[in-house]
This record gives structure tokens, sequence and C-alpha cells, in this order.
């Protein structure tokens, strides 16, 4: 699919993955819709890449706040990309140190952000495309959804984590189907381990062991490397019904 003059939808596209497929698709002609939660820095990010990109302050689990993101983005002109970053993690494991029960809590949480969350904007997003005239090449629109290895190689405490990324996953060979008569394609991403803010917050000795694991390019992968990769997806009219790892040959140990 040719991005010049359409529109897309880009879920945490305030910073880290989503900024990077942001400016992105702003450089290959798109205007873009930034969907993410309203105290974050989608206004002033909306501002920086220029007249054509917009914010629409949303979480990805609530049905109205992605209605109106979608909307918005169907305003605007052909909205016909989706790129679903939005996510979180956070260490929740089946026992504490205690033995004691996991957070029950943590886990209902991350899968309710990463897979329920992924549901509910693939679902308003579609919605939204099934509208579009086809183009020369019989398409609609094209989502690109966000797993990571973890979804194939947890490591111990990421099994909230793991589960719902596996669940992005397992969702996407079904959701191609699905939206396969409305001429919408899906595939998903699953990262390894890349340079965002929700690795900020890690060491620099630990950064350090984290690149040393990546066989090769030994180091962390940049943002603007899945943002690449999300494009080919969208223009590559084969594409559909994949996850593609992304992760420079990297397979998890188990901590």
């Amino acid at each position: 699919m040719k991005t010049q003059g359409i529109t897309a939808l880009v879920t945490g596209g305030a910073s880290g993955l989503g900024l990077a497929a942001a400016r992105r698709l702003v450089g290959e002609g798109a205007r873009v819709v930034i969907a993410d939660l309203p105290q974050s820095a989608g206004e002033s990010v909306a501002r920086e890449l220029g007249e054509g990109v917009r914010f629409a302050p949303a979480d990805v689990t609530s049905e109205a706040d992605m209605a109106a993101a979608c909307d918005l983005a169907a305003s605007l002109g052909e909205f016909r990309v989706l790129v679903h970053c939005a996510g979180r993690g956070g260490p929740v494991r089946l026992l504490d140190k205690e033995g004691n029960p996991g957070s029950l809590e943590t886990y209902v949480d991350i899968v309710r952000i990463n897979l329920i969350g992924t549901f509910n904007t693939v679902r308003m997003a579609a919605s939204r495309m099934a509208r579009n005239e086809l183009t020369d090449e019989g398409e609609r629109g094209v989502c690109v959804l966000t797993a990571s290895v973890a979804a194939y190689e947890g490591q111990i405490g990421q099994i909230g984590y793991a589960s719902s990324k596996a669940g992005v996953v397992g969702m996407t060979i079904v959701a191609a189907r699905d939206l396969a008569s409305k001429g919408i394609r899906v595939c998903t991403i699953a990262p390894g381990i890349f340079d965002t803010p929700m690795l900020a917050r890690v060491s620099a000795d630990a950064r350090k062991t984290l690149s040393a694991s990546v066989p090769h390019p030994a180091r962390l992968g940049t943002p603007d490397e899945y943002a690449r990769l999300a494009m080919h997806i969208v223009s590559n009219p084969m594409l559909n019904g994949e996850t593609i790892r992304l992760d420079g040959a990297l397979r998890m140990a188990p901590r």
C-alpha cells in the first residue's frame, strides 16, 4: 500500500517504537493520528512532527477512546494504516519470594492493556477501514501489531507480559483471515531487546549485558529499525497473517 496522502493511526505514538513509526509515516507522506495516554507527550510530539499530525488522548482498552481516535483518523482522509505499539510491561510471578501467590491484579492489567487493548484497537480501526474503496492492489487497510520475543521465550518474572504477547501472536493469523474479505491485512512484529523508554530504567551495566546477548548485531535494536519493518509490511501486499521476529537472532534465556 502506498502511504502518500493516506491517514494512519499510531498507538503509543508519543514515544519509543510508536514515535519512530509516526516519524516514518510522516516522512512518506501520510497524515498521522497519535493515540496515547492523556498524560503523555502526545500533544507536543504532534506539534513537533508537523501540520499533518494530530493527537488523540486515548486508553487502548476504552471503546469510547478508540472510537474517537479512529473517527479522528477517518475525518482526516483515507484511514488505511494502523500501527499498534501501545502496551506495558511489569514483573509478576506465580509465587513471590515468600511463596505467596503472585499479583492477580498486575497480571490482569498487563493482559488487559496488551491483549484486550489490541483486540479493541484492531476492531475499531478495521470497522473504519472497511468503508474505504479498494486500492489498485485490492486493499482497504493494513494493521501492524506489536508482540515480543517474550511471546516465545518469556523470562522468569514475565509471565504476564509473555502470555499477553503470545495472545497477540495467536490473534494475528485469525485476524488476517477474519479481515481478508474486507481487503485488510494484519501482521505482527515481535521485537527483541530495543532501546525504548521501557528499557530506560535499566542500568548501564545491565544494558551492556543485554546488548552482548544479541548474536548479531550485538546491540540494542533502535526504534527506527522497528519503524522500517512496519513500513515494509505496509508496502508489501503479500505480507499477511505473519509474525516477524526482529531480534538479531536472539533467543532469551530463562533469566
